[in-house]
């Protein structure tokens, strides 16, 4: 059985010293020992950003890919392969600007992916732009004077679109990290699991301290119910979104793969797909 130094390798990441992302990749490595998965098993496709190194921080079969579009790959690799157990990450301007319109489609298609957000409220590897999680009036370099947008809501959205599972934790929180992320890849369906990473070298505003003061724990909520989707939604808007724990779980919603009725018992990459001449041509006068 794996232990987490099997899914550590000898890269050094280079995020700034006290990047809430290391503790994202700590839990992520956890998590995946603790579930029972070996190295072999794990695929994990990120985005650009400094999120997006993540994917060549840990032991795992891995893919950066290109701005916003971490998640249709992922999804084409659970799809070509279910028995990986595939992670999405990325950051905030990486999901929720370029790559909103793929957040939303995954999250109401249920395909069985962990989606892991670093919400770190500013764009960090462009050197501190306002991204769509930055408050209004929060100050950067591409706006000096403030921003005028209203920073949008993950939750919500995701919440609205249908989701099945839908979590937020704090980096300085590893233990209740890595049990987040323990249960989004226990969960038979997507996941997603946004997590306040802090980033020390451009946002000097949504700092550790900040987060600690605002964050309003559901552990610490002994009659708060996950799967009770109008307590969850309440919660959300009464928090103005700063909880953490696991926010909404349905268990009864069918994953993507298993409400497709012709979706083959074996995944494509163990099927034989070689293609005659004769069907290839077949094929060619059908699209003529």
């Amino acid at each position: 059985m794996a232990t987490l130094k099997d899914f550590r390798n000898n890269v050094k990441p280079n995020w700034c010293p006290g990047c809430g992302d290391f503790s994202v990749q700590a839990a992520i490595q956890r998590a995946s020992a603790n579930v029972g998965l070996e190295p072999e098993n794990l695929a994990i496709v990120s985005g650009i950003g400094c999120s997006g190194r993540i994917s060549g921080y840990i032991n795992a079969y891995g893919f950066h890919g290109i701005h916003g579009r971490s998640l249709p790959i992922a999804q084409g690799v659970k799809m070509a392969n279910r028995d990986l157990t595939v992670i999405a990450s990325g950051g905030d301007g990486d999901g929720f600007a370029i790559g909103m319109g793929h957040t939303v489609h995954a999250i109401r298609r249920n395909i069985d992916v962990t989606y892991i957000v670093m919400d770190n409220q500013i764009y960090g590897l462009t050197k501190g732009q306002a991204s769509p999680r930055s408050a209004e009036g929060f100050k950067t370099k591409s706006v000096p004077s403030g921003t005028i947008e209203s920073a949008i809501s993950p939750l919500e959205i995701a919440m609205a679109a249908g989701a099945s599972f839908v979590a937020q934790s704090f980096s300085s929180n590893l233990k209740q990290l890595t049990a987040v992320i323990e249960a989004g890849l226990n969960h038979k369906g997507f996941s997603l699991i946004n997590v306040f990473s802090p980033c020390v070298t451009f946002n000097k505003v949504n700092t550790y301290d900040w987060f600690k003061e605002n964050i309003v724990d559901l552990d610490e909520i002994p009659d708060y119910d996950y799967t009770n989707r109008v307590m969850a939604m309440t919660k959300i808007m009464e928090t103005n979104s700063m909880l953490t724990g696991i926010i909404y779980q349905n268990k009864d919603k069918k994953s993507y793969e298993d409400s497709i009725p012709s979706f083959a018992k074996e995944g494509l990459a163990k099927q034989d797909l070689k293609l005659s001449e004769a069907d290839f041509s077949k094929l060619l006068t059908e699209f003529k």
